[in-house]
C-alpha cells in the first residue's frame, strides 16, 4: 500500500471514517525484546529465559513485552502516513487501549490504522487514530486502541 502523504488539517480530515493504511510486517525476535528489556529493566523470564519458557510458559516460548508491542506503534505509523508541514507532532494519549493476545518471540507485526476522529483546536489538529496491531497467522490483534496525536501544522 502506498504511503498517505498529508500535507494540511483538511486534507487530513477529509479521511475521517477510513483505513489510512497497512504497515509492512515487522519480526519481532529475542534481540529485539532483550534489547527492550535491558531499557526498561524489566527482565521477567517470560520475556528473556528462552530455556525456562520452554519449559513453563503455556506458549512454549519468550513471549515479547506488552510495551514493547506498543511502542512498535511511531515506527509501523510512519510507514503508513507521512504529515509534512509541521512545526511539531506531539503524543498526546492513548483511549480504549487493550492488549489482546501475546507477541510469541519470531512472530511478525503489523499496524492497522484508521482515522477515528479529527478536531481543529485553534490551529493544532487533534487527531484520534483507531489503531490494531496485528500479528501474522492470528485471529486476534496484539494490541488495540486509539492513539491521539496533536500535529502543529506550520
Amino acid at each position: 500500500m502506498e504511503k498517505l502523504i498529508i500535507n494540511s488539517y483538511e486534507e487530513f480530515a477529509a479521511h475521517l471514517g477510513e483505513q489510512l493504511g497497512v504497515s509492512e510486517w515487522l519480526q519481532v525476535d529475542q534481540q529485539r525484546i532483550n534489547m527492550f528489556a535491558d531499557a526498561t529493566l524489566d527482565h521477567q523470564w517470560i520475556h528473556i529465559n528462552e530455556a525456562k519458557a520452554q519449559q513453563e510458559s503455556p506458549y512454549k516460548s519468550t513471549i515479547a513485552h506488552g510495551y514493547l508491542t506498543l511502542s512498535l506503534l511511531p515506527y509501523l505509523w510512519g510507514q503508513i502516513c507521512e504529515v509534512n508541514n509541521l512545526k511539531m507532532m506531539v503524543n498526546y494519549g492513548m483511549d480504549k487501549m487493550r492488549f489482546g493476545v501475546p507477541v510469541i518471540t519470531g512472530s511478525k507485526v503489523r499496524l492497522v490504522a484508521n482515522l477515528d476522529s479529527i478536531e481543529n483546536l485553534r490551529g493544532i489538529c487533534k487527531a484520534g487514530i483507531k489503531f490494531k496491531i496485528e500479528i501474522e497467522g492470528q485471529g486476534k490483534p496484539a494490541i488495540e486502541g486509539i492513539a491521539t496525536f496533536l500535529y502543529y501544522f506550520k
